[in-house]
């Protein structure tokens, strides 16, 4: 099945800011996406059961792989055939050998965001804080979800919020992407340990994927360097993609980028334990994070 524009894959754990990468690009000429913001449900069609969102190639069987490129060449053709189809699911951070398997033609932007900042987000998304109540965005969510995944889906919803619904816990049971060991915490872990350990989790298991995948498919950005210097930065992602650019499409695509969430775990007051410093460190010292 020839696919005839150039999947473009965002990886990166969630609240690292792939939203922003995404739009920004999406800006361009040439560049469509999802009408969804995430399609996890498609990503994992086929392997519903599977324990978590980590896949390796061997769940790319030809059934999958033929799915999947079917949904991805239809919404090529609903968004008006253009040149690059962009999609963001922060799940992926922890299947990209499963998506390069299956997308030769794709290719990879990696966003990496401080640990420290991506806990203190992810945790108010975690408690339910920052929930989209839109009707559009779950009409949206139930259209990119195969209609025999459907019960699958709405019972995980509503299972993941009944602890806060019923009073007995302060956050959902799970959010965001569903990492190895997982189900296996103690229920008491302490909120902020579980953002650590996702984020961790994600970081280290792209990384090992990325370091397995050729150089010419991948291009990796540091989320506080992309704000610092978008202009730059964009400029570098589209000069990765073979995209001619021009001074007044850096500023169309650059427009709505704001260094203001830098440092958003220090602005929130947000006190990290050594046992949360610790699970951090190693892929914080890696992708040069001080604190």
């Amino acid at each position: 099945m020839k696919i005839e524009f150039t999947p473009v894959i965002i990886i990166g754990a969630g609240r690292s800011g792939t939203n922003m990468l995404r739009d920004a690009i999406c800006k361009a000429p040439g560049f469509e996406t999802w009408d969804c913001d995430e399609i996890n449900p498609i990503w994992r069609h086929g392997n519903t059961q599977h324990a978590d969102d980590a896949f390796g190639v061997e769940l790319a069987t030809p059934a999958v792989r033929s799915y999947l490129r079917s949904k991805f060449i239809a919404q090529w053709k609903r968004q008006g055939q253009p040149k690059y189809l962009v999609e963001k699911t922060c799940a992926n951070s922890l299947r990209v050998s499963f998506i390069a398997s299956i997308f030769p033609e794709a290719k990879f932007l990696y966003l990496v965001r401080n640990g420290n900042d991506v806990a203190a987000s992810a945790s108010k998304r975690w408690r339910g804080e920052m929930e989209i109540p839109s009707l559009p965005y779950y009409i949206s969510k139930i259209r990119n979800t195969p209609i025999s995944d459907l019960p699958h889906y709405g019972w995980r919803f509503l299972s993941s919020r009944a602890d806060i619904y019923l009073g007995k816990k302060q956050h959902m049971s799970f959010w965001g992407p569903q990492f190895p060991g997982l189900k296996d915490l103690p229920t008491d872990t302490p909120l902020m340990e579980l953002c650590a350990q996702q984020w961790a989790s994600c970081v280290n298991t792209s990384d090992e994927a990325f370091a397995a995948l050729e150089p010419s498919r991948w291009i990796k950005t540091r989320y506080e360097d992309f704000v610092a210097n978008p202009h730059a930065s964009i400029r570098a992602v589209f000069e990765f993609l073979e995209v001619d650019v021009s001074d007044s499409l850096i500023e169309k695509t650059t427009s709505d980028i704001s260094p203001k969430s830098v440092g958003k775990a220090k602005k929130l007051g947000q006190d990290f334990n050594e046992t949360v410093r610790n699970i951090l460190a190693p892929a914080m010292v890696k992708h040069n994070y001080t604190d």
